[in-house]
């Protein structure tokens, strides 16, 4: 139910958005009525959900699914799906903005910005999955090797950090320093800003990792928990101030009408 706590400021801001976004007409003067823009949203919407239903069908085992494909096969076949569905069923002036937004794929930015973005929202993602699995998975269990080294035996550790109770500190870090991201991408460029945090995302997973394998290795995993959340937070901070960066880099590189569209495309494909 921890979803819920989002209505507390989403409900106020979606009623201060409707009130006070009044400089989109500056971009798109006829935005007509807000009947048909919900209508069109809700048409787009469920076109997108199509072709990511019959994906995922395929994708999940059985007997949820199919299985027939694997994922590096299944991830692009949505996205290429749903791009065309768009397109081809689009109609009135959704037809023409469409074919618009379609011009950022012949921008070599779009890609190169494309993996820059997975790399720092898309790990901000994984990363907030990976926490809390690791906790559970490595420090809920000492793992007791016997005298030859080899684990034989799984036993419920008793001194197991919660994984509900740290789990959140390190989404919420890499969630709130995204602004800082862009503030100082603002003083000293964008592509400054995200080669450095890249260099120290691959040396604290470097890092992170070899404390997570040394906890897996150990009776008493716990004594290696404060210093695996340090380093995980370190992460989440550098992915953050990253997504911030890349995030205000585009914002520089392409014009008005193509910024919004590579914003777009680059954050869907990175949550994929």
């Amino acid at each position: 139910n921890a979803g819920f706590a989002w209505l507390l400021s989403l409900v106020p801001l979606s009623v201060i958005c409707f009130f006070g976004m009044n400089n989109l007409t500056s971009v798109s003067p006829n935005i007509g009525s807000t009947i048909a823009a919900f209508i069109k949203i809700i048409w787009l919407y469920t076109l997108s959900f199509v072709p990511a239903g019959i994906g995922l069908y395929l994708y999940l085992p059985k007997p949820t699914g199919l299985g027939l494909l694997n994922m590096w096969l299944a991830m692009p076949l949505i996205i290429v799906t749903t791009l065309m569905v768009m397109k081809l069923t689009a109609f009135g002036t959704m037809k023409d903005n469409i074919a618009k937004q379609f011009a950022i794929f012949g921008n070599k930015h779009t890609w190169s910005m494309t993996a820059l973005y997975i790399v720092t929202f898309g790990s901000f993602i994984g990363f907030s999955m990976a926490l809390p699995l690791s906790i559970t998975v490595i420090f809920g269990i000492s793992h007791v090797p016997d005298a030859a080294g080899v684990m034989q035996h799984m036993l419920k550790n008793p001194n197991a950090p919660s994984a509900l109770t740290y789990a959140w500190i390190g989404p919420f870090v890499g969630a709130a320093v995204r602004p800082i991201g862009g503030w100082i991408s603002d003083k000293v460029g964008g592509s400054i800003v995200t080669q450095l945090i890249s260099a120290v995302m691959v040396v604290a997973s470097a890092a992170v990792g070899y404390v997570m394998l040394q906890a897996y290795q150990s009776a008493t995993p716990e004594q290696y928990f404060l210093l695996f959340m340090v380093l995980f937070v370190v992460l989440f901070t550098a992915s953050g101030i990253g997504n911030g960066s890349t995030f205000r880099t585009i914002a520089v590189i392409f014009d008005r009408q193509q910024a919004g569209p590579v914003l777009g495309w680059t954050s869907a494909v990175a949550a994929y």
